[in-house]
């Protein structure tokens, strides 16, 4: 079922609206003041719910918003963390579904998976060059995520690098969806890829 902002949500303290928590970031106020990232939504205390996005994050910084809200100090690299964190844990959850053989990577492996329907959903590195017009026509009809560099995705498979990659259906795949859409809040996609994915 999807989820609502009625059900699920939670008010962005920037924005002020009412967003469903898949596109938030939670942070939670510590003891010494400062504000500490909630990736994965399970520290104790009151948290701040705000957009994946660092321009609004940027904003609010500027703004004093979370200084008001919790009274908190708030590091002028937050966004930068916030997507250094985001990253890493995209790349440990691909990782995981590798290990779980829920994951595969290289161009035929991935073209397979598509045209065979295992693929729930594909990443393609950020740099991945001229392969991209393929791949996102296989991929039209499943979502495509441009969010890592070759070398980052290359982590998750134990390799130097790679270019392109497929998630199967499951639990996994969901989870993967939702840290690649916070982590494309932080990074704007390349130029030559923006007319590829429009």
């Amino acid at each position: 079922m999807a989820e609502t902002a009625a059900e699920n949500g939670r008010r962005c303290i920037a924005s002020g609206e009412s967003e469903p928590r898949a596109g938030l970031i939670r942070l939670v106020p510590a003891p010494d003041g400062a504000l500490v990232p909630d990736l994965a939504e399970s520290l104790p205390g009151r948290g701040l719910w705000i957009s994946a996005d660092r321009a609004l994050i940027e904003r609010a910084r500027r703004k004093g918003v979370f200084r008001k809200a919790a009274s908190v100090d708030v590091a002028e690299d937050l966004a930068d963390r916030l997507e250094r964190q985001l990253a890493q844990s995209l790349v440990s959850l691909i990782g995981l579904a590798r290990r779980a053989r829920q994951a595969e990577c290289g161009y035929d492996r991935v073209a397979e998976a598509l045209r065979g329907g295992r693929a729930a959903l594909v990443l393609e590195a950020r740099d991945a060059g001229s392969d991209t017009l393929r791949i996102a026509r296989l991929a039209s009809d499943r979502p495509l995520h441009r969010v890592l560099e070759r070398a980052e995705l290359g982590l998750a498979f134990g390799r130097d690098y790679v270019v392109h990659a497929a998630v199967q259906s499951g639990g996994l795949a969901g989870r993967i969806d939702r840290e690649a859409k916070r982590l494309a809040g932080f990074r704007a996609l390349p130029a030559d890829l923006d007319a590829v994915q429009g």
